[in-house]
């Protein structure tokens, strides 16, 4: 019966780490989550010359799959002060922009996480997508990518 328990819950295990480990085994998770609400997973892979961001549901084709050059990827760390510490990866598609997002409230009970994507047409929120707590994994601090210029 141990043995059966022991397996059972071994094979959980495995079955949800697939869904943080859909980067490939040459690249490094910086994010990934499963999305509120659609259960959709969200995923940005450091691949050495290139940062890929992939979108959509589970062991099924993206919806959406940008694979950029790194040089073209930037991040905003948090400078260490304040309440707020936050960390993301700002990804450009064409006119879009999908600022991927992790965070967290120092100073609340339990220092709660936000992480997800905002997309942004032409500097306009149009979409804030939210991660379940749960399954976020980041690699967002310190990423080596150059840091985000705002205008």
């Amino acid at each position: 019966m141990k043995y059966l328990i022991s397996t059972s819950i071994l094979l959980i295990y495995l079955l949800s780490a697939q869904l943080h480990a859909k980067c490939d085994q040459d690249s490094k998770t910086l994010f990934s989550c499963k999305i509120k609400k659609s259960g959709k997973l969200l995923e940005v892979c450091d691949a050495g010359k290139t940062i890929n961001y992939t979108f959509g549901k589970v062991d099924k084709k993206p919806e959406l799959s940008l694979s950029l050059p790194r040089d073209k990827v930037s991040t905003y760390q948090w400078a260490g002060v304040g309440r707020y510490e936050n960390y993301s990866v700002i990804i450009p598609n064409g006119e879009a922009t999908y600022n991927v997002f992790w965070g967290v409230d120092k100073l609340a009970k339990g220092y709660p996480e936000d992480a997800g994507v905002t997309v942004e047409i032409k500097g306009e929120e149009v979409a804030r997508i939210l991660c379940v707590n749960k399954t976020v994994v980041h690699n967002l601090i310190d990423v080596d990518l150059k840091p985000v210029e705002y205008e």
